[in-house]
């Protein structure tokens, strides 16, 4: 039997290597996908005269994956993961000490979060608010004239209830809070804004928009047709002032005050110099660039948890813009940072797979919450807690002029083992 499985993988590689075989085709003809996997990894081998070994070292079951999370897989691309904490998180969902997994390749980043946690751990801890919470699909309408674009926007808010019925029909878990209007011309776009459980909703927002913008272009009585379900208003993965205004995921607030003394200690500088430094870099400097956020590596920490925990990575974009603030207090440093737009779930697309969901279960967020919505909240407000920890820290070191020292410690290979607790 062994031998028959063999000979018919070589047929099957030696047929993409030929083009008499299409790659997406090689798991239907095996009758398994991670058959399907080693013969298209075995087929580029040849192709390319290269060894992909490293990457055939996986886990994962693409039986499992094709035709959920992935196309045409060859195996799987190993990120290390490192641990910050802890760090205190005095929430409304998000209660008690954590230990955040980072996937990164960039040295000093686990350190720096890690030292961040550990002054405002000694402070007493983050706090941290959900101000929103509402996934969006903004589909662009053609109407013939400004006249008729009013028309179908003043029909839509009279048959809110039916359209919500329509776009609820294809969801257990999503609800449909509003829709906004935009104009351009003739041209209408309307936003959907849903809130979506526990997922972080885009494929559960867009198939139920699909359905309820089909209604209204059957049901209005006027000339309108769907030019793109996707109008770049919603605004999905590209950085935009409406995330930023109204928000989109999840809108979060993180802060803590972090003691003088502590400050001293642990961030070796003073709250006059983090605050100076604040405001000259992320505020200033970034009103000089033009930027449409204000904040020193937001994304840095963002991606690491994102690649950590299954996210969607693209969402990094829109995700990791926002804003830090700093006053002294008292000789005391208070540091905020604000996230209009962090887009995260725990259930559905990568946060199924074994290491994502193992790095969830770790926060206590790994699949859905009860009542539905909790757990993703959690995590919203885990992920804004340690946003703020690696500004802290990162802000500290810029005040006193360590940053390319710890850069060249932990990022050129000149790191010892405890470096990370020294931090």
């Amino acid at each position: 039997m062994e031998r028959v499985l063999a000979k018919r993988l070589e047929e099957v590689v030696d047929a993409l290597v030929k083009g008499k075989l299409k790659f997406h085709e090689a798991g239907i003809v095996l009758g398994s996908e991670n058959a399907g996997a080693l013969a298209r990894r075995l087929a580029l081998e040849k192709m390319y005269g290269v060894s992909l070994s490293s990457i055939g070292s996986t886990i994962l079951d693409f039986d499992e994956l094709v035709g959920r999370n992935i196309e045409n897989p060859i195996g799987a691309v190993q990120v290390p993961v490192g641990v910050a904490g802890p760090l205190r998180i005095e929430g409304d969902y998000a209660r008690g000490d954590y230990y955040i997994p980072l996937a990164t390749t960039e040295g000093a980043l686990v350190a720096s979060v890690n030292r961040g946690a550990k002054a405002i751990t000694l402070s007493g801890g983050a706090r941290t608010k959900i101000l929103f919470d509402g996934m969006s699909r903004a589909p662009a309408i053609w109407t013939p004239s400004i006249v008729e674009a009013v028309r179908l926007v003043k029909w839509v808010e009279e048959h809110f209830n039916d359209i919500k019925r329509e776009a609820e029909s294809t969801t257990r878990h999503g609800k449909l809070k509003r829709v906004d209007a935009f104009h351009v011309g003739n041209i209408v776009w309307l936003r959907f804004v849903f809130e979506t459980g526990d997922a972080m909703g885009m494929n559960m927002v867009t198939i139920a928009v699909d359905k309820a913008v089909k209604w209204i272009v059957d049901n209005f009585p006027g000339n309108a047709r769907v030019v793109s379900l996707s109008g770049n208003m919603c605004v999905d993965k590209k950085p935009s002032y409406l995330n930023m205004v109204f928000g989109r995921g999840k809108t979060v607030v993180a802060e803590a005050i972090v003691k003088r003394d502590i400050v001293e200690e642990v961030l070796k500088t003073k709250p006059e110099q983090i605050d100076f430094v604040n405001r000259v870099k992320n505020l200033l400097g970034s009103a000089r660039a033009g930027s449409l956020s204000y904040n020193a590596h937001y994304a840095n920490i963002i991606a690491a948890i994102f690649i950590a925990t299954g996210q969607d990575v693209a969402q990094v974009v829109e995700s990791s813009m926002g804003y830090t603030w700093t006053e002294v207090r008292n000789g005391d440093l208070y540091i905020s940072v604000t996230l209009p737009s962090l887009e995260v779930g725990t259930v559905g697309g990568g946060t199924r797979l074994p290491t994502q969901r193992e790095a969830l279960a770790l926060l206590g967020v790994a699949g859905g919450g009860d009542p539905p919505g909790i757990n993703a909240k959690k995590f919203a407000e885990i992920v804004a807690a340690t946003v703020l920890a690696g500004e802290l820290s990162l802000l500290a070191a810029l005040a006193s002029g360590d940053l390319a020292e710890a850069h060249k410690r932990l990022g050129r290979g000149g790191c010892c083992g405890g470096a990370v607790e020294r931090a």
